[in-house]
């Protein structure tokens, strides 16, 4: 039993459901942990071909929860130097992320609402994004003191320009957006966004499954020569340093109210 996960196989697919809709599906660690159990249990079942990643609710995932009464333990952490932070979001952010993705089956993302911060970091993963009309991807980080989600899929998803475009402005992409992009597969109604997520899904079912493996592995490994792997940890250790500084300037591991601490302070940017 899970409290923030549903997971069901319909015949060749295992249908893995984000299911926090009252918090659109903000994340902590018990929701991270739980969604990776159900990753892992669809790696392992002989009998699924190919994974769905969807969202109960209007919303696909909000990102990291930051409500005072569900924030997660990376403040606590916080106290303890950058060293645990960083090990924490090492193994339930960064890790987790390049985990599911290099996953041996096919993954669809399908994404309704809104999709902002951490949101990214579960749909990215997944070789393949089906979009609703309404879809809204965004990482407004930057206005935390932070240069970025932990897991940097913006220049590979987006190409440098709208990388940094997302990034400077705090603005996101529509699902068309998204799609001219390239970052997204296609896009289709709200109220048929399961069906045909699921009828893309059962097509590529009927494929070999080594074949399909083979396929993904030779895509993945390809980025991974152009060096994304690498990349991808590089861009985390820069998000530790946003990290520490936010540390060092206000004692939590994000800034905020940076304006707001300032004038409180008493202090201006010289």
């Amino acid at each position: 039993m899970t409290d923030f996960i549903a997971y069901e196989v319909e015949g060749s697919v295992a249908v893995i459901s984000l299911d926090r809709p009252e918090r659109r599906n903000a994340q902590n660690t018990q929701f991270l942990v739980e969604l990776d159990d159900a990753w892992t249990r669809a790696a392992r079942d002989d009998a699924v071909r190919v994974i769905v990643l969807r969202a109960n609710g209007p919303h696909f995932s909000a990102g990291h929860d930051m409500s005072p009464e569900g924030r997660d333990v990376d403040f606590e952490y916080s106290s303890h130097g950058v060293h645990k932070l960083y090990d924490h979001e090492q193994r339930l952010y960064l890790g987790y992320a390049r985990k599911w993705r290099d996953v041996p089956k096919p993954s669809i993302a399908a994404v309704q609402g809104v999709c902002i911060a951490a949101g990214l970091m579960l749909c990215w993963p997944c070789d393949l994004i089906v979009a609703a009309e309404d879809a809204y991807f965004n990482d407004p980080v930057v206005r935390m003191g932070i240069g970025g989600v932990e897991y940097h899929g913006h220049t590979w998803e987006l190409g440098a320009r709208k990388a940094k475009e997302m990034l400077f402005t705090a603005k996101g992409f529509t699902a068309a957006q998204a799609e001219q992009l390239g970052m997204v597969n296609r896009v289709v109604p709200v109220d048929a966004l399961h069906a045909e997520t699921m009828a893309l899904a059962n097509d590529i079912a009927k494929m070999h499954p080594f074949a399909l493996a083979m396929a993904k592995r030779a895509v993945n490994q390809t980025l991974d020569v152009m060096g994304q792997h690498t990349a991808l940890q590089a861009v985390f250790d820069i998000h530790q340093l946003g990290h520490a500084n936010a540390l060092a300037l206000s004692g939590i591991p994000v800034l905020l109210d940076l304006e707001g601490m300032k004038a409180k302070s008493g202090t201006t940017d010289n």
